[in-house]
């Protein structure tokens, strides 16, 4: 089946998942600025989350720009990644709510690692079906930033226990590393439609 479908309701459930996350900010009582105080960790939480949901769904458009048709495998592993960043507005809500409590940022950190490798198998679905020469296994290339993450996550997880806001830390040093698309993808789509206008 072509890809337009896939990307339409993936589309979709990201805009529904930043939807539920913006809801979790509540309208403060008072009507004074430390009224607004006791939002900060919540205003934060919703902030790193809406950079994650926004970074998944840019590297999303960008890796299926890269496939031309879509098999069983390929659905099934990008219902997997949408069933984890479904539960981003969930830890969003516990960690803000808990004022970056360690079990709940801990959480957090889980289910971005979880995301981060249905992400990976996803990609890998789509090399898998296009075959190693693909396009896009060939943008991936080493993937060093792809294998980091889960490490860096790894590693956030526990230390949450120590201080949250060291895994806090992790958490936004790989958001920066993701902030910007994934330039490989762009190179090699360049490249390719340079050689087709050839």
């Amino acid at each position: 089946m072509g890809k337009n479908r896939l990307e339409a309701f993936s589309d979709g459930v990201l805009a529904i998942i930043i939807t539920i996350m913006v809801l979790e900010l509540k309208v403060p009582h008072g009507d004074n600025l430390g009224a607004l105080l006791a939002l900060i960790p919540i205003f934060l939480s919703y902030l790193l989350s809406f950079i994650y949901v926004g970074i998944y769904w840019n590297n999303h458009h960008h890796m299926f720009h890269t496939a031309g048709t879509v098999k069983g495998g390929i659905l099934w592993a990008n219902l997997h990644l949408l069933f984890w960043l479904s539960l981003i507005p969930f830890a969003t809500g516990w960690m803000g709510e808990n004022h970056f409590a360690p079990a709940p940022t801990a959480l957090y950190g889980l289910v971005l690692l979880m995301a981060s490798m249905a992400y990976w198998l996803l990609q890998r679905a789509i090399i898998a079906a296009q075959g190693d020469d693909s396009l896009l296994a060939y943008a991936v290339g080493r993937d060093v930033k792809g294998k980091l993450s889960p490490v860096l996550y790894c590693a956030a997880i526990p230390l949450a226990f120590v201080s949250p806001w060291i895994s806090g830390t992790l958490y936004i040093l790989v958001a920066l590393m993701w902030l910007i698309p994934d330039r490989r993808i762009e190179r090699v789509l360049m490249t390719r439609e340079e050689r087709s206008a050839l």
